[in-house]
């Protein structure tokens, strides 16, 4: 592996790699101890409340299309622009966030129309249990 960078480490603290890179990076750091002192020195920035422009759009996930747009590039109801960005932020970044939202929106989709009535009653029950409950406590 070439030289890592400070945005891979950051990348790495993260848990964005994806897994071949990740395990070079732990593999780089076990064997340089210069490497190690770069990570802290990182990880000491990150403590400070690294503001740069980069650090916020990473912390915040800017780049990230919201569940409910994943939700419509799953129906495919999304225009061609916005169908094309989502395909390249989960196919070719990879975002490890948006997949696994993806992923929980595709297994919803799967659940059987039971099921999910059911799953919607238990939370009824519960909020109306819970309530109740609250109506019960003097104040």
């Amino acid at each position: 592996m070439s030289e890592i960078t400070r945005e891979q480490l950051h990348a790495y603290l993260d848990d964005v790699l994806g897994e071949t890179e990740s395990a070079q990076i732990e593999r780089a750091l076990r064997e340089s101890e210069a490497l190690q002192k770069r990570l802290r020195l990182v990880m000491q920035e990150r403590d400070r409340g690294e503001h740069s422009l980069g650090a916020i759009w990473r912390r915040q996930r800017l780049s990230c299309p919201t569940r409910e747009q994943l939700g419509s590039f799953l129906l495919e109801v999304l225009d061609d622009a916005q169908a094309e960005y989502v395909r390249f932020h989960l196919e070719t970044i990879g975002c490890p966030f948006c997949v696994a939202n993806l992923a929980d929106l595709k297994e919803l989709q799967q659940e059987p129309v039971t099921a999910a009535r059911q799953r919607r009653q238990r939370f009824f029950q519960s909020s109306a249990g819970y309530l109740q409950g609250c109506g019960d406590t003097p104040t």
